[in-house]
């Protein structure tokens, strides 16, 4: 089933919506956009998954930091999201090229124009193994795509810790 079918929240908010992942302190830190990543429960904690290549300049923040934020934002930022995910932060100042202003919380960043920020706190994370996708239900041709040149996503498990929802309801 296309996940453009399921309009539950989590997996509309990802795989349309986008969002934000951002690792780092008020001093430094970096933001990029994502598609890729899940809500549940694991060792009985609410958690939110990731997926970083180590050759992303917010791979270098995810593994120094504790913390971590995933952040939505209504449909007028899609362009935001887009120079956020296209340029690095390693360089240019990206985040300039937006109009989107850094909120500097207790252990890491967001922004006070997301309608959705849920805060996290890293508790696993593990490199992906290429020899463990199912190549029944993802095509080779989608495995090259994707790790033919580059290395293969690093996933991140964290904690949620806060959820601060500015969402009209």
């Amino acid at each position: 089933m296309d996940v453009k079918n399921f309009k539950v929240a989590p997996f509309y908010m990802l795989d349309q919506e986008w969002a934000l992942l951002t690792a780092g302190m008020k001093d430094k830190f970096n933001t990029m956009t994502i598609s890729w990543g899940g809500f549940g429960t694991l060792w009985n904690k609410p958690v939110v998954t990731v997926y970083v290549k180590p050759i992303r300049y917010t791979y270098q923040f995810m593994e120094e930091n504790e913390y971590f934020t995933i952040s939505f934002y209504e449909e007028d930022y899609k362009k935001d999201l887009g120079i956020l995910g296209s340029k690095s932060g390693r360089e240019l100042d990206k985040l300039s090229l937006t109009r989107l202003t850094p909120e500097f919380l207790e252990n890491t960043v967001s922004f006070q124009e997301a309608k959705l920020t849920i805060v996290c706190k890293k508790i696993y994370f593990q490199d992906l193994d290429i020899h463990n996708i199912d190549s029944n239900s993802i095509p080779q041709s989608e495995i090259e795509r994707f790790y033919k040149k580059e290395p293969i996503h690093r996933m991140y498990i964290g904690e949620v810790v806060d959820i601060i929802d500015k969402r009209k309801v």
